[in-house]
């Protein structure tokens, strides 16, 4: 058996909350494991403004959340283990063709991931073409494999505001995750900032203010 590999085009869909070429802020929010972007969107209303413009591209993998018969919800994802170097690939060269459709270039692009979207959001950063301002870390971690030490992976992080906000009582972000990340973002020497809330694995509305 071979295995063999090709790249095809595919039909891919964003959702927005404000206009962008009126926009001098552009977000781009990822969102978690299983969620829809036009769900994950609907958090981020309390940003609304006439010059900022929120947009939520959706993970290029649907499936179904479960087999009830009469309720099959449907979530989406940005990668698995399987064969994931190509779906990063995938996905880092499919945020950069959103953001080439809707950024004037005059905007400042804020680049939000939460919970899965979170090394989405972390991996855009570094390898995408898109300049990007700032990074929000929500309820995730910068992965792991992301090599800090990688000369463009640094310089890409230590070009914009890097923040981690996690939840007090996130059961999937713990304490011990903060530390890991925290601990390998000061061995590299990449600035960042930290913010934690009162609550759990979530989008906390006063915090999500705060930030902007």
């Amino acid at each position: 058996m071979q295995e063999h590999v090709l790249s095809t085009s595919r039909t891919a869909r964003y959702f927005t909350l404000g206009h962008p070429t009126d926009a001098t802020e552009l977000w781009f929010v990822c969102h978690g494991y299983g969620q829809l972007a036009s769900r994950f969107l609907e958090r981020f209303r309390a940003l609304e403004s006439p010059r900022r413009c929120i947009v939520a591209p959706e993970g290029l993998s649907r499936f179904y959340l479960t087999e009830h018969p009469t309720e099959r919800r449907v979530g989406a994802s940005w990668m698995t283990r399987e064969d994931r170097l190509h779906e990063i690939d995938d996905y880092v060269r499919y945020l950069d063709a959103v953001h080439a459709q809707v950024a004037s270039g005059k905007a400042r692009v804020t680049a939000l991931g939460f919970s899965q979207g979170t090394a989405t959001a972390c991996r855009w950063a570094a390898f995408g073409s898109a300049r990007i301002d700032r990074l929000i870390v929500w309820g995730g971690e910068v992965p792991p494999d992301l090599d800090l030490g990688d000369t463009r992976v640094k310089e890409r992080l230590s070009a914009l505001r890097l923040t981690l906000v996690y939840g007090t009582d996130d059961a999937f972000f713990s304490t011990k995750v903060v530390a890991a990340t925290t601990a390998r973002l000061k061995a590299s020497g990449i600035a960042y900032e930290q913010v934690q809330f009162d609550g759990g694995h979530e989008i906390h509305e006063a915090t999500l203010r705060s930030v902007t």
